[in-house]
Parts: C-alpha cells; structure tokens; sequence
C-alpha cells in the first residue's frame, strides 16, 4: 500500500529511544523527512545520528511541557521544511508518590508530562496545518482503559485525558482539513521496560494478551504511520488500540489451552 508520505515532514515528540525512536524509522523508510525531539540532548544526538541512515533528519533538545519550547520548535521546523504534514504527540512518563499521598508537585509533574506536552504540541501543529491540512497522532496507553494502581496510579488518568482531547481536538480543527487520531499501545519492550522490569513481570503482562506476545516498538509504530498518513484520510477522532488483545477477556488462556487438549 502506498501510503503516500514520500517527500512530507513528520515531526516525532519524545522520539530519542523507545515507541518515538522506533516511529521516526518507519516515517523515514516511507520517504519522510522528520524533527524529531527530547528532552536529553546526548540521547537524541545518538537517535538523529542512527535514524540519519535513513533519510533526513532534524533534531532539538526541549521539554515538552514548556510551551515556548514546543512553539519554537514547531517554528524552526517549518523554516527548514516549509511543511508540516503529520505530528506526533509521544511524550510521557509515570510518577510516582514519595508517601502514601501525592503532593501538588507530584501531580503537577504527571499532569504537565503527560497532558500539557499533548496540548502544547497540537496547538504548535495546528499552527502550521490550518492552511493546508495534516495529521495529529496522540500516544496514549492502555492504560487509558485499564488503570494501573500504585506505581503508575496518575499515568492512566492522563492517558484517558489523552483520549478525550484527541476527540476534542478533532472537532477544532477538522474544518481546516486536519485529522487528530490516538493510538493506545499495549504494554511494550521498550529499552526503558527491558531494564527495569522483571522477567516474571513481562511474563505476567504477555500472558495477559490473546496474542501471547508483548510488543516491540516497531508494532506501534507502523500503526502510527498509517494513521498519520494520506491512507487513513477518512479517520479521526479516533482511538486504535494496539495492545494485542490485552485484558479484553477474562481467561486469555482458553484458546491455547484448547488447541493443546486437541492436538
């Protein structure tokens, strides 16, 4: 399938490593030109540096829960490319609690991670589309649908917002000929969960899918680039999960368990 992003710009928030880094690569491979953006400027100086391999890449080190930042960005992409056809809003993190309550701090931080960095980042698209159309990917979770307690008791909340302002924002901007989608990965072994996740936890979690797998970053990715592409023209506001069927049913283990008692 041509998805018809030969010679267009996608620009990728929170794409030094993981989901982002992993759909930077498939816009390449697809003829795209993309920004890409991190907070950690060694790490996105390594992630421009591989991905350049692939085509052309510009890069600049931020915090997306700054809106300054985020515009003049957006501003310095546009100086270079002249275009902005897709954006992709993947940016976020988890936050714990230090004691049993979280502080105004705490919340602050997930809130702004999590959901301003969104905000922020389809306004700055939208700045640069209302004249000639595009595309807004936001990266929510499944954790949208279902909530994680305790260590990430704030993250699926957000996620959820994330959602509900994919619809929001849809309906803005969809006069001006700009689609705004969301995308809500499963569980996914990014570099981040391979280092500080135990294996019987990932066990856990894949055996909570139908597919029994967990996905690699590549598996969101490629989802995302239809999305955000001349191929998906007729979606928004719309919300595709990719988590390989997990916690959809209450025994994810029958099928396998029959096909074995068959064979």
């Amino acid at each position: 399938m041509n998805l018809g992003l030969t010679d267009k710009v996608a620009v990728i928030m929170g794409a030094s490593k993981g989901i982002g880094f992993a759909v930077a690569k498939e816009f390449l491979k697809e003829g795209c030109k993309v920004a890409i953006t991190a907070r950690h400027e060694n790490e996105l100086v390594l992630a421009a540096k591989e991905l350049s391999e692939y085509g052309e890449v510009y890069y600049e080190a931020l915090d997306a829960t700054k809106d300054d930042m985020v515009y003049s960005f957006a501003k310095h992409v546009y100086e270079k490319f002249g275009y902005i056809h897709s954006w992709i809003n993947n940016v976020g993190a988890t936050g714990t609690k230090a004691g049993e309550e979280y502080t105004d701090q705490e919340i602050n931080y997930v809130t702004d991670i999590c959901f301003k960095s969104a905000v922020y980042g389809c306004q700055a698209a939208f700045r640069y589309m209302k004249n000639q159309g595009g595309s807004i990917v936001n990266i929510s979770s499944l954790s949208a649908r279902c909530p994680s307690a305790g260590r990430s008791t704030l993250y699926g909340p957000m996620k959820a917002a994330i959602v509900n302002l994919t619809n929001t924002m849809a309906g803005e901007y969809c006069a001006y000929g700009v689609r705004v989608v969301c995308v809500m990965p499963g569980f996914t072994l990014t570099p981040l969960a391979r280092e500080n996740i135990s294996q019987e936890e990932l066990d856990f979690n894949k055996n909570g899918t139908l597919l029994r797998k967990l996905a690699e970053p590549e598996d969101i990715a490629k989802p995302v680039v239809f999305l955000a592409s001349d191929a998906a023209s007729y979606i928004t506001a719309t919300t595709l999960e990719v988590s390989g069927g997990r916690s959809v049913t209450l025994n994810p283990s029958y099928s396998y368990d029959k096909k074995q008692n068959l064979s």
